[in-house]
């Protein structure tokens, strides 16, 4: 019975022989594993065993596979009447080779020859064992896996690494539970430089599935022993220490039998004074026999394990497959039907939940489907129209070229409303650009969440999944171009009218009714006042400011009060003054003499300094305050006489775009002669074809810097109310066009392009990679079956 359960498991190792390499297969399975430091005698220890020499040998590492030796004891028939002995008692069988060995010298040029095929030519190591059987009536039924021995400095052409190359290969079998580790140490060496005991030690520290052999016991020095170490009082092990005697070099190229190495062994235990009275518990026999009976307590106690991790095993292996789908519906065009239409219904699923947030495995990590849609309506859109400037390309000479040329050839009294127009227009237009990236970043993202709308059951088809990834583009992009389209016109439509009355628009009169804070002045000490009207040379009556001109020194241009009367003719339309000069805000000629004379500065009166009993000024006075002067404009407001001229009237509250000091002069001395013969039209010519697009000079007159001022407001106020109302109607017509029309449309458009019975087989075309993969769960799987139903009759056996 005994036997029969070693057979068993070595059944089970033939049947996952290639599963823990091949197919991924993970069931540990008791087995008895050699570890020992190069030259310890390990191979000499395995060939004493068996009887026949058939390990490789030579320098360096020999051993760069693992070799899975199995024992199988075949008791030697008894002759029958008139047959004929066989002479063949004894052969080897590899597991990758059907071919049964009687040469055991050709099994050693087997083995080398088959570890140079997977391990190479260069000394590398290689996991992937190496199986073989040997039958023989000499042997007991056992298992053990020869593991290359440790090595510490690479000799020769060995690999850099190859410490670490060994220690990871050993580590993999002894780190196993049912794994029982026979360090081999020589006797001859200090026990506690012994490198297969501290191995041991670090994954079984309290030694119960270590088993100590000692070697060449015969080599160490004269009158010293190891009978210490065999009874366990230095390193005590469970399953104690058994001491052996290999053959020695000399004995190995003299070619000695081994039948005789195993007599020489036992004389050597039987009469040395130190090992006589534990001769029985030492030698190669007693180890065998101790390995079996240890082999086979440890297959016993293992079982119950072994059965329920196969069971384990089992259900993971049928869940896997399961996953992969059944191949049997290529068969039936119904079956394909059906899974086809589940497939795109849950697609489609997938790619809605996505975008409204209700998919199951949602990620914690980062920001992921409508997550991603919103962050870049409230970030990245938000900011994008928050860092634009509503003055943005707007100077001030940009904004003045515009006020000029809306008022055509007349001058305004106002600011006009075309250069507003004109100029806060091409500032909407600057909220194009980040509003159709954002209706494209969205675009974008809907793409991406169609490729990650993927199952484990979906991959198994890729062209089914390419097609559906390919018809939800085409549908996102066709609704690409009427978003984009719808994005542009409400902007086109903000452009299209410019509403002044909107209540949170700040109007132009509230912006001038916020005129700035005047500079203080100083006033003069009162004078009398004159009961008479004063006159200048018989013109109209002058108002206070005007005869505080007229009698003092504070004259037209700067003049004295009688040179000031001698322009009585200028002085005739006082009560008609230019309306240019009116409106210009540029100073009086009062207030150019004001500004080269401070001492004689004017009381004005204002809102201030007004007189007692008067009410305050209204809005309206406030605002024509702000453009004309705290006194209104003046008799001839924005007029100057130039002296030089014999004291003609000059326009000064504006200038004329470009006209120089030259052309003025040719105007004024054309004015001079009374046909005007002096008067040189090409030279005006001249002038007017070299005024540019724009005055160059950066000098801004007062009324100049208000109405800039002004118009700098109003641009602010509306482009604020309309980034606000684009920042709120773009996401809702992306959402609308986009987003929310797609989410409804594609399971429609899902199943109209691609239900059709005609295109099932195409698209059920499986992935080669997961045909394979299939292909070898379910190979693993019957192999689980196979050894499950082994171990039931190891079971009933052992029973």
């Amino acid at each position: 019975m005994d036997e029969d359960l070693i057979q068993l498991v070595n059944k089970l190792q033939d049947t996952f022989s290639n599963l823990v390499y091949i197919l991924g297969g993970e069931l540990d399975m008791p087995q008895l594993a050699v570890v020992g430091s190069q030259s310890a005698g390990k191979s000499s220890v395995l060939e004493n065993i068996v009887g026949r020499d058939f390990l490789p040998r030579g320098q360096g590492i020999v051993t760069r596979r693992p070799l899975v030796l199995q024992l199988i004891h075949t008791p030697v028939p008894e002759p029958t009447a008139g047959s004929i002995p066989s002479t063949y008692t004894e052969w080897g069988q590899f597991l990758h080779l059907d071919k049964r060995f009687t040469d055991f010298h050709e099994i050693r040029k087997e083995i080398e020859q088959e570890t140079f095929r997977v391990a190479g030519q260069n000394k590398g190591i290689s996991k992937l064992p190496i199986h073989l059987r040997i039958y023989s009536p000499n042997v007991l039924d056992l298992t053990l896996v020869d593991l290359p021995g440790l090595t510490k400095i690479p000799v020769g052409d060995q690999p850099s690494d190859i410490e670490r190359q060994i220690r990871s290969l050993v580590l993999d079998y002894i780190s196993k539970p049912n794994c029982v580790i026979l360090a081999v140490s020589a006797a001859n060496v200090d026990l506690a430089n012994s490198e297969s005991l501290k191995l041991a030690r670090s994954v079984d520290p309290q030694g119960r599935r270590t088993i100590g052999i000692l070697t060449k016991l015969d080599l160490m020095d004269a009158g010293t022993n190891a009978l210490d170490i065999m009874t366990g009082r230095v390193y005590p092990l469970k399953l104690g220490f058994i001491g052996v005697v290999n053959r020695s070099q000399q004995d190995i190229n003299v070619e000695k039998s081994m039948p005789d190495a195993l007599e020489s062994e036992t004389d050597f235990f039987r009469n040395h004074s130190a090992y006589r009275n534990i001769a029985h518990k030492n030698g190669t026999k007693y180890l065998a026999k101790t390995l079996n009976q240890v082999l086979l307590n440890h297959i016993r106690d293992k079982l119950p394990d072994m059965k329920a991790r196969l069971n384990t095993l089992m259900g993971q292996a049928q869940q896997e497959l399961n996953s992969f789908g059944d191949s049997a519906i290529y068969g039936d065009a119904n079956q394909q039907g059906g899974l086809v239409l589940r497939l795109m219904t849950q697609f489609a699923r997938d790619f809605v939940s996505s975008i409204e947030g209700t998919n199951v495995e949602i990620s914690t990590k980062e920001l992921s489907g409508g997550a991603r849609i919103y962050y870049i309506f409230n970030d990245v859109f938000g900011h994008a129209l928050a860092s634009i400037d509503s003055m943005q390309n707007l100077d001030n000479q940009d904004i003045r070229t515009a006020i000029r040329n809306s008022t055509g050839p007349r001058p305004s009294l106002f600011v006009p409303e075309i250069a507003f127009d004109l100029l806060v227009k091409p500032q909407i237009k600057l909220l194009e650009a980040p509003s159709l990236r954002c209706v494209e970043l969205v675009y974008e993202e809907l793409v991406k969440i169609c490729h990650n709308c993927t199952s484990t059951e979906l991959q198994r088809f890729p062209r089914l999944h390419a097609q559906l990834i390919e018809v939800v583009s085409e549908l996102l992009q066709e609704r690409l171009g009427p978003t984009s389209e719808y994005a542009q016109s409400l902007i086109e439509i903000q452009v299209a009218y410019i509403n002044t009355n909107h209540p949170a628009f700040i109007s132009g009169s509230a912006a001038a009714a916020q005129p700035p804070v005047p500079t203080p002045r100083h006033r003069d000490p009162p004078r009398p006042q004159s009961t008479e009207p004063v006159t200048v040379n018989g013109g109209p009556p002058l108002d206070d400011e005007d005869s505080e001109s007229a009698e003092g020194t504070d004259g037209l241009n700067g003049l004295p009060a009688r040179d000031a009367r001698s322009v009585s003719s200028t002085l005739h339309d006082r009560t008609r003054p230019s309306v240019s000069a009116a409106i210009a805000g540029s100073k009086s000629p009062k207030a150019q003499y004001q500004n080269h004379h401070p001492e004689h500065r004017s009381h004005r009166h204002s809102s201030a300094h007004a007189a007692p009993g008067t009410s305050p000024p209204t809005t309206r006075e406030t605002f024509l305050n702000y453009f004309f002067g705290q006194n209104g404009p003046g008799p001839i407001a924005g007029a100057s006489i130039d002296r030089a001229n014999g004291g003609d009237v000059v326009a000064s509250g504006r200038d004329i775009s470009g006209v120089d000091a030259g052309m003025r002069a040719g105007l004024l001395a054309g004015k001079r002669d009374g046909n005007n013969a002096a008067f040189d039209m090409k030279s005006l010519g001249k002038h007017i074809e070299a005024i540019p697009s724009s005055d160059g000079g950066t000098h801004l007159t007062v009324r100049e810097e208000m109405e800039i001022n002004l118009i700098r407001s109003l641009i602010t106020s509306y482009f604020s109310i309309v980034r606000q109302s684009i920042q709120d109607l773009i996401p809702k017509a992306i959402m609308h066009f986009l987003v929310n029309h797609t989410s409804q449309q594609v399971q429609n458009r899902l199943v109209a392009a691609l239900y059709k019975p005609e295109l099932f087989g195409e698209l059920l075309n499986e992935d080669e990679a997961l045909v394979a993969e299939r292909t070898r769960v379910k190979a693993l799987l019957d192999a689980y079956k196979e050894a499950f139903k082994t171990l039931s009759e190891v079971s009933l056996k052992s029973t």
